[in-house]
């Protein structure tokens, strides 16, 4: 339910001050990109206080408090918070603002980065969700359609503007398309979500722009700056890699913003996808009638009045933001910090966390952030830091780390040092142990099992392992707590889904393996799912065993997937078949039975994900 004053912003801007999309004096500041309606604070208290007292019935509720970023959990009264952060991008006042809401609102007291550049809080009573809200405001956060059916967070290449071999930089124009459809009439009630994603390297695409509902890779024609447009990928049940069906929309004029709007229009009107939300995404219409007819879709599309009545033009929502004016100069009266002795930890550091810009003297340091998951003093230093190396820029990563942009190459070590004081500076982003997870069964109405508590402790089981031998170091692991991917496990190395094992009247918590998976050098491919299921606490033994497997009968120099390739899925199935098998229930095998961190006989419960409602 949409209260009907809370207004369009194509046709009501923000009040003066908060950066809309009319008021220029916001326009250009980090951070501020989405704009921010204050009255639609108030419409949410309202609202969430007539549902409290039983004036609105759930099923009208849940659309209006999806679209304000607040999602149902698995536990009864209490809620989870998305805040969204276009390209991942962070300021120091957001990074102290998410600190200071995690230790106000959230009963675990830590904020979770996602694998969409978000920023989650969990556990939140519905009674204090406009206050949080409304408190973030202020400092450019906004939650406003970071749920529902709508366009959720725009993720980006956390190094754009600062990597090597870049065609451009897609940041400004990842300003303009989040201004353009937040709030977007076309837009608030799809059949489904729509997930995009920009990258301006599209030989690394590091953005994963195939695995989204629509992505935008950089491109320049005859001169002129464009994108190459690809609709219709996705994980979940139903893994797609999307094709590309638009072969250039020009940049600077907004064309692929038409071009966007036009497919949007069109996966709005599919009114068959409305019968199934579960498998409504536009992936599913591509499926079925084939990409080149959708692009003849587009171009018919493209033909309606609607077009006319638009403005496309990005003058006016383009985020251009020059932060090399921000970065910290060299300082040659200052005495930078170096190692004093044994250097062994910080050199592993700089090997693995550490990769130099494309501007001369400066470096992006990866900071690994396990499971996703920052305590308030952590968010509080890492702003800090970045006000003191960064000028302060970084952004969040879809491996649920952050980057700190900008950083001097004589800095580098103070800032490993002052990372080290946070517990954040642990080598190996992006390796064997940078274990992905969603959060699973911990809030997760969809949620079969611990995702969260299986990648605590496969990461404990990796590190005891003391993998040194580097092939073994670039596998990726990811884990899920249930089919829909969100730690997006169909492309890693070793991804997991959870499942169970029935064993008479009781059930084990378990999980799917796929195995062979890729997301990295501009290629995107699904692992291969195995046809065994493992027992949640069997699942570090069967990643030990996999990784051992592959070390010790690989060809010279074989990466993981050529030998997963070469010998198969069977293969991997045999060495941990015997893993595989139940047990009988009793109280020797009861552990079993029980999931990763959970003190109780595990049970599958498993709700109704409400934008599928």
């Amino acid at each position: 339910m949409e209260p009907t004053s809370v207004p369009d912003v194509h046709a009501d801007p923000a009040p003066s001050g908060r950066g809309s999309l009319r008021d220029p004096e916001r326009r250009d500041v980090p951070g501020h990109i989405i704009p921010i309606i204050e009255r639609e604070f108030d419409d949410f208290d309202t609202e969430a206080t007539k549902f409290l007292e039983g004036q609105t019935p759930e099923t009208e509720f849940i659309g209006f408090r999806l679209k304000q970023g607040v999602y149902g959990q698995r536990q009864p009264d209490v809620n989870m918070c998305r805040i969204k952060l276009p390209f991942g991008g962070v300021t120091p006042e957001q990074m102290e603002m998410f600190g200071h809401i995690a230790e106000k609102y959230a009963p675990l007291g830590k904020a979770h980065i996602t694998t969409r550049q978000n920023i989650q809080l969990h556990h939140i009573p519905l009674a204090k969700m406009a206050k949080l809200i409304r408190e973030i405001a202020p400092t450019g956060l906004s939650s406003r359609e970071g749920c529902g059916n709508t366009v959720r967070n725009v993720t980006g290449d956390p190094w754009a503007g600062i990597a090597e071999g870049e065609v451009f930089d897609t940041t400004p124009y990842v300003g303009a398309y989040v201004r353009y459809f937040v709030r977007h009439p076309t837009t608030q009630l799809m059949p489904r979500k729509i997930k995009t994603a920009f990258d301006g390297t599209p030989a690394e695409d590091r953005s994963i722009t195939g695995i989204h509902d629509i992505a935008f890779l950089a491109k320049i024609k005859d001169g002129v700056k464009g994108f190459e447009v690809r609709v219709g990928g996705g994980t979940s049940i139903m893994p797609r890699v999307a094709p590309t069906l638009w072969d250039f929309a020009s940049a600077d004029d907004g064309e692929y913003l038409k071009v966007a709007e036009a497919v949007f229009r069109i996966f709005d009107a599919q009114d068959w996808l409305r019968v199934n939300r579960a498998r409504a995404r536009i992936k599913v219409l591509v499926d079925r009638d084939g990409a080149e007819a959708v692009t003849q879709m587009i171009k018919e599309e493209l033909e309606g009045d609607w077009v006319h009545e638009r403005d496309f033009s990005i003058d006016e929502k383009y985020f251009d933001v020059d932060e090399a004016s921000l970065a910290p100069a060299f300082d040659p009266t200052r005495q930078y910090a170096s190692p004093n002795g044994d250097a062994r930890e910080f050199e592993a550091f700089r090997e693995y966390n550490v990769q130099p810009q494309k501007q001369e003297g400066y470096s992006a340091v990866e900071v690994k952030i396990t499971r996703g998951d920052l305590v308030p003093y952590q968010w509080r230093g890492l702003a800090n830091i970045m006000r003191e190396y960064c000028g302060g820029l970084a952004r969040t990563t879809v491996q649920q780390n952050l980057l700190l942009r900008w950083v001097r190459d004589e800095a580098v070590y103070e800032v490993y040092t002052e990372l080290k004081k946070l517990g954040l500076g642990d080598p190996g982003v992006r390796t064997v142990l940078d274990v992905v997870s969603c959060p699973g069964t911990d809030s997760c109405k969809l949620g079969i099992a611990s995702s969260m508590g299986l990648n605590q402790a496969v990461q404990q089981r990796v590190t005891e392992m003391g993998i040194t031998d580097p092939l073994t170091r670039q596998v990726k692991i990811k884990m899920s707590g249930c089919p829909n991917g969100c730690s997006q496990h169909h492309i890693a190395n070793i991804g997991f889904y959870g499942a169970s094992i029935k064993v008479g009247e009781h059930t084990i918590p378990a999980y799917v393996a796929h195995i062979g998976g890729t997301y990295e050098k501009g290629e995107v491919k699904y692992g291969a799912r195995l046809k065994i299921r493992i027992p949640a606490k069997r699942g570090p033994e069967a990643v030990e065993r996999w990784l051992r497997m592959y070390e010790a009968e690989r060809h010279e120099g074989e990466e993981f997937n050529a030998f997963a390739e070469r010998v198969g899925t069977k293969r991997f199935e045999d060495e941990a078949r015997d893993l595989s098998l139940p047990v009988e229930f009793g109280l020797d095998t009861m552990d079993m039975f029980i999931d990763w961190n959970k003190k109780v006989p595990f049970q599958v419960v498993r709700g109704e994900g409400e934008c599928a409602v």
